[in-house]
């Protein structure tokens, strides 16, 4: 395919995609499900495993695939683009990310996020094992070891940037079951792209990469919260002027973002981990303002339905063609709701927090989302698992999050419930 019908291509592909989102969030907002939900599931729908299906021909035109190099044609930018909208997503969730009120209750997001950790990872790698033994799911490449360990991680993750909008969007910045939840994300991810460095390191036989990739991951962290971040602040009247973010300042802020996924990428980290963090690091007030309300309408509009319609073209549900894989895939969705919902719940009671916030707690925890689709399309693409069990996890990570808004709502926000907010937390949110 010469670069000009690539072009044409791309062009209409984007507008397929994003008018096929719109429609299927439409749909979805009846159901009381975000837009986000829409598109994770409109990407499974313009996948194989829909439109591929009763529409073969049209599919295989609308999104190419190139059998000399066993990729489709439009991988070569298709999945560049969806990068970079997950890049700019997490920089919009790092800045809208409050580090006070995860200090506020640090106790129990640690409590929290211990369980929501250590229950679905023993689970996950209970799983893990099963598969590998019994099962085809795991290509003959992977080892035992790596197989549990995967599963685990995956188990593990929460859907960070759609819980921080969920959090945003039910008014809930600044309550103890907002503050908890945000924090007990935040280390649950982290401890999940600690698992996957592992994975990859064993994978590839290089174990000294896993150093590389935690070791440069705090080293990267330090730098930007202890160096960018006071210099940013330090600089803040030059890149604002007349109470409005200049376009250097936007420029200079765009550059510090796409060098830091650059980094964590280059070390093996997942580019939006430098995004999230140097998101952390943008001076708070009239810079955040300006950069969310000039970086989130595009991104959330055109660039991240990429990344989920990425996903949805390596999804093919009609791998799971015995009962025993629909078995399979049942019982990784009854170990996700177990080992996270149950998990959380029981910790946020455990350290004092009322029924009602526990159990809003545990449901928006055992929403996996965007992030789980992110390491198991890392494991799919270096060869970790199979395009089976790559089908088994998106199954878990749309229906773990299908669910979570609705439960939500009929679960906590019911009846007269207002949640609590916490005085001080609300105090600081004026002042900066």
């Amino acid at each position: 395919m010469n670069n000009l019908h690539l072009s044409v291509q791309f062009f209409f592909q984007v507008g397929v995609i994003l008018l096929t989102c719109r429609l299927v969030g439409a749909i979805a907002r009846r159901f009381g499900q975000p837009q986000v939900v829409a598109e994770m599931i409109a990407g499974v729908l313009l996948g194989p495993s829909l439109l591929g299906l009763f529409w073969p021909g049209f599919q295989a035109w609308l999104f190419p695939w190139d059998p000399a190099q066993k990729i489709r044609d439009t991988q070569s930018y298709l999945y560049p683009a969806s990068q970079m909208g997950l890049a700019l997503y997490m920089f919009v969730v790092g800045m809208e990310f409050r580090a006070d009120i995860v200090r506020k209750r640090l106790r129990s997001s640690l409590a929290v996020s211990m369980a929501g950790m250590v229950a679905p990872f023993v689970l996950g790698a209970a799983l893990g094992w099963l598969f590998f033994r019994y099962t085809h799911l795991f290509p003959p490449r992977t080892k035992l070891s790596e197989a549990t360990i995967f599963m685990g991680a995956s188990m593990c993750v929460t859907a960070f940037p759609m819980l921080a909008r969920i959090i945003h969007f039910k008014n809930l910045s600044g309550t103890t079951m907002g503050t908890v939840a945000l924090g007990s994300g935040a280390i649950n991810d982290a401890a999940a792209w600690c698992l996957l460095a592992i994975v990859l390191a064993s994978f590839d036989n290089h174990w000294s990469q896993a150093l590389v990739n935690i070791g440069g991951g705090a080293a990267y962290v330090a730098f930007t919260l202890l160096v960018v971040r006071p210099l940013l602040a330090r600089w803040k009247g030059l890149i604002v002027k007349t109470g409005t973010l200049t376009e250097s300042g936007l420029v200079i802020a765009l550059a510090l973002m796409i060098f830091g996924a650059w980094f964590t990428e280059y070390i093996g980290l997942h580019a939006v981990f430098g995004a999230f963090v140097m998101g952390a690091a943008m001076p708070r007030g009239v810079v955040t303002r300006d950069l969310i309300g000039r970086i989130q309408p595009l991104t959330v509009a055109v660039l991240l339905p990429l990344f989920f319609t990425y996903s949805g073209l390596n999804t093919k549900i009609g791998l799971l063609n015995t009962g025993f894989l629909w078995l399979m895939c049942g019982a990784v969705l009854v170990a996700a709701f177990l080992g996270k919902g149950v998990a959380c719940w029981l910790a946020a009671r455990a350290t004092g927090i009322s029924n009602r916030e526990a159990m809003g707690i545990g449901i928006l925890m055992n929403a996996r989302g965007l992030m789980e689709l992110i390491i198991i399309n890392i494991g799919l693409q270096r060869g970790i698992i199979s395009g089976g069990l790559f089908a088994v996890l998106v199954i878990m990570a749309v229906v773990s999050t299908l669910i979570a808004s609705p439960f939500f709502e009929r679960s906590v926000l019911s009846g007269a419930y207002q949640p609590a907010a916490e005085p001080e937390i609300e105090e600081a949110a004026v002042s900066g």
